[in-house]
């Protein structure tokens, strides 16, 4: 599923993102290593913001990211709503 948020330019594949939540927060893996097998610029964007789940949301908010996309949308945005996918997938299984 894409990001609907219309501000949002990086319009994230938020299923691929939750995949790569699922193997950080579930399976183990390091962000380093997920890095590591990136195919590409966007799954290192995507694992970005799933590593960003580490960092509570007070200090999230205080962040001045470089991103590309920054001056259109932000980093709680996408955050959130990667959180409630998780939420949502845990409460499932």
């Amino acid at each position: 599923m894409s990001c609907h948020n219309p501000g949002c330019i990086g319009n994230y594949d938020f299923d691929q993102i939750a995949h790569f939540a699922r193997k950080r927060f579930i399976e183990g893996y390091q962000t380093v290593t997920l890095l590591e097998q990136a195919r590409s610029q966007r799954e290192k964007e995507e694992i970005a913001l799933v590593c960003m789940l580490d960092i509570a949301d007070d200090q999230v908010r205080d962040l001045q990211l470089s991103c590309r996309h920054s001056e259109y949308c932000k980093v709680t945005t996408c955050r959130s709503k990667l959180k409630k996918m998780i939420a949502a997938e845990l409460a499932v299984n």
